[in-house]
C-alpha cells in the first residue's frame, strides 16, 4: 500500500494541476503574475530592474482558452520555471475597469485599452522590449504577440524566442521557422 500511495503521489506531481485559483474578477491567478498599478512605464522599469521581460496578458472571465492555458500549459514545470525566471507578467482584463497607463501616457480602463489596442479575443499576450520609444503604445512597441491559446511546445518556443531576442537576428529565422526547427529537434530527440 505504501508503494502504491508513493506511485499515486509521483503521478499526481507529474501531471499539470487541474485546479487553478480564480480571483474575484473571475480571472486565473498564478504566482508569477504581478499585481501592479498598471502604469506600463513603471512596470517596464521594474521588469528591467529585475532583469526580466515585460509581458501583458489579456484574459476574460469564463474564457475556456485561458482555462486551457492555465490548466494544461502553464503548470508544466519547464514552462512555469521559464516564465518565473525570465518574465514580469501583468494581467489585464478584457472587460475590466482598472485604469491602465500606456507607454504614451494615455490612461484608459482595461476594456477601453483593449479596444484601443485592437485586442479582440483572449488570451492575448503582448511581449515588450526593454525600451519603448517615446510616444509609442504597447502594441506598437511589442516585439511579438501571441494571439490565442497554444500548446505547451508553441508556448515555450514563443517565450524562448522572445527571451533570446531571436526577432533581432538577421538570419531569416522568424518565429515560424524557429518553432518548426524546435519541433524537429524535439522529434529527433524522441525515442520510440
Amino acid at each position: 500500500m505504501k508503494h502504491f500511495l508513493a506511485g499515486v503521489f509521483a503521478l499526481a506531481m507529474a501531471l499539470p494541476a487541474a485546479a487553478v485559483e480564480l480571483g474575484d474578477d473571475g480571472l486565473h491567478k498564478t504566482p508569477w503574475m504581478r499585481d501592479t498599478f498598471k502604469d506600463l512605464r513603471e512596470d517596464l522599469a521594474e521588469a528591467n530592474a529585475e532583469g526580466k521581460r515585460l509581458v501583458l496578458f489579456f484574459e476574460q472571465r469564463g474564457c475556456i482558452y485561458c482555462t486551457q492555458m492555465h490548466t494544461e500549459v502553464f503548470p508544466r514545470p519547464e514552462i512555469d520555471a521559464y516564465i518565473r525566471e525570465h518574465y514580469f507578467v501583468v494581467q489585464l482584463n478584457l472587460h475590466g475597469d482598472t485604469e491602465v497607463t500606456d507607454f504614451d501616457g494615455e490612461v484608459l480602463s482595461e476594456k477601453q485599452m483593449a479596444r484601443r489596442w485592437n485586442v479582440l479575443f483572449t488570451p492575448t499576450i503582448l511581449f515588450l522590449p526593454e525600451e519603448v520609444p517615446e510616444g509609442q503604445t504597447a502594441p506598437q512597441a511589442a516585439v511579438a504577440v501571441m494571439p490565442g491559446a497554444f500548446g505547451p511546445g508553441t508556448t515555450l518556443d514563443m517565450f524562448t524566442w522572445v527571451e533570446e531576442k531571436r526577432y533581432l537576428l538577421d538570419n531569416g529565422e522568424d518565429f515560424q521557422r524557429y518553432h518548426a526547427r524546435m519541433i524537429q529537434e524535439r522529434n529527433n530527440g524522441k525515442t520510440d
